[in-house]
């Protein structure tokens, strides 16, 4: 298990400022946590206010070299929290096809040998 780093963990401030490159200020909700991934690498998440987007969360993950003191913006983005509203899995056409739908393929089908044959 990753420990966690002083320097990286106190990061909110530039992960918030990071977050200002791709969000508006009122769309960045509080600090909700700082995560360990790896040995100097954090990921931050605050609160998303965003319309249509509700339990989301955003995220900054953070890193430093070794005996670094200066931290370095990795990678931000809008993730699904617990909460969150997603689509359903995609279902292939066929496997959405009522009955009556696949009556008509079937007799197009047939049609269409018929006609070439």
């Amino acid at each position: 298990m990753p420990k966690k780093d002083a320097v990286l963990s106190e990061a909110v401030d530039l992960a918030r400022e990071a977050l200002r490159e791709i969000a508006p200020d009122e769309q960045v909700g509080e600090h909700l946590s700082v995560t360990a991934e790896e040995d100097r690498l954090h990921t931050h998440r605050f609160a998303a206010v965003k319309p249509g987007y509700h339990g989301w969360e955003w995220f900054v993950a953070v890193a430093r070299a070794p005996r670094v003191k200066k931290v370095t913006v990795c990678e931000v983005g809008l993730l699904p929290g617990n909460d969150s509203l997603l689509a359903p899995a995609w279902v292939p056409w066929a496997e959405r096809m009522d009955e009556q739908e696949k009556k008509q393929m079937a007799a197009e089908e047939a049609a269409a040998e018929s006609a070439g044959g």
